[in-house]
């Protein structure tokens, strides 16, 4: 999912929108994998422009391409990069400079609890192998930057940075995140879990596990056919409520979940007695789609103008 806001630099995400023949090319990959001159072929245009509109909708993240060889011949394969664009817009009643950002790599966990099919990767490397729970002990797992689990947990600590007098009205956590399968499945639901300061916050079910293309950041190491990105989600926790993506998750209010500690712990898992115990993967800066790792935002006030 593309996170966009008003800022100046999502320009190219708007005006690849502006387009009738955008659009027209984003509903045709909505079904098939094409390659520009079957885009051609469909839309009544020049293998010269639709490869100008491919460009556009490349830019903004929308679609993704690679050369594949087939029939004796090179072809330029599309598909979409992504599934659905959140658009936040500016909030009338909270000042947004008033927050706090915490950026924790996936590799940061304090506690954990996984099963295989199982791995843990820097940008550079495999740590140990594969299927070995064992090896989410190394010490060299602190610089990971992708982790995945049949099922199980892993957890961390953040830092709490509100100061006396600051009182939170919301928290967000952006993740990018998808299903484990054995090999990839894009059609491989799983529950996942999340937990802050041990209240349940609410479930999201992951569609699958993505690796038909490659991700736009997988470093060049990383083989093709297993996890190459995951779909970006924002929970944001609220007095009203706990939201994903702007849908209701949860009735869990921030009031409820002690953010007044020195730290918080968020736990993403996927239980044993789920309804679907389709992994996870955990992806993080210099894998996936979105070149960050988890991102914790508190947004808060001054108790005196409350």
């Amino acid at each position: 999912m593309i996170h966009a806001n008003t800022d100046e630099s999502w320009l190219p995400l708007y005006e690849a929108l502006a387009s009738p023949v955008r659009l027209s090319i984003i509903n045709l990959l909505a079904n098939n994998l094409m390659n520009v001159k079957e885009l051609a072929e469909s839309l009544g245009l020049s293998s010269a422009i639709v490869t100008m509109h491919v460009k556009k909708l490349e830019k903004a993240g929308i679609v993704q391409t690679k050369m594949v060889r087939k029939h004796g011949g090179t072809h330029k394969i599309c598909t979409l990069a992504e599934r659905s664009i959140s658009i936040e817009l500016p909030h009338p009643t909270l000042d947004v400079k008033k927050v706090h950002e915490v950026s924790v790599p996936v590799g940061h966990f304090t506690q954990f609890e996984v099963f295989p099919t199982c791995g843990i990767a820097t940008v550079d490397k495999m740590i140990g192998q594969f299927d070995d729970p064992r090896f989410f002990l190394e010490p060299e797992r602190m610089n990971a930057s992708i982790l995945w689990f049949g099922k199980g947990y892993v957890e961390y600590k953040v830092p709490n940075y509100l100061l006396a007098g600051q009182r939170p009205v919301a928290l967000e956590i952006t993740v990018e995140l998808g299903s484990e399968a054995p090999g990839i499945n894009e059609n491989w639901p799983s529950d996942i879990n999340f937990t802050l300061n041990g209240m349940d916050i609410g479930m999201w079910t992951s569609p699958g596990d993505y690796g038909e293309v490659r991700g736009r950041y997988s470093p060049p190491w990383w083989q093709d056919r297993v996890n190459q990105y995951g779909l970006l989600k924002v929970i944001r926790i609220q007095e009203d409520g706990t939201l994903i993506d702007g849908q209701h998750m949860s009735s869990v209010g921030i009031g409820e979940i002690g953010l007044e500690r020195n730290y918080w712990t968020f736990r993403i898992e996927v239980k044993e007695d789920a309804v679907h115990v389709g992994g996870l993967t955990l992806y993080g800066k210099g894998f996936g789609n979105y070149n960050h790792d988890m991102m914790f935002r508190v947004f808060y006030e001054d108790a005196r103008s409350s």
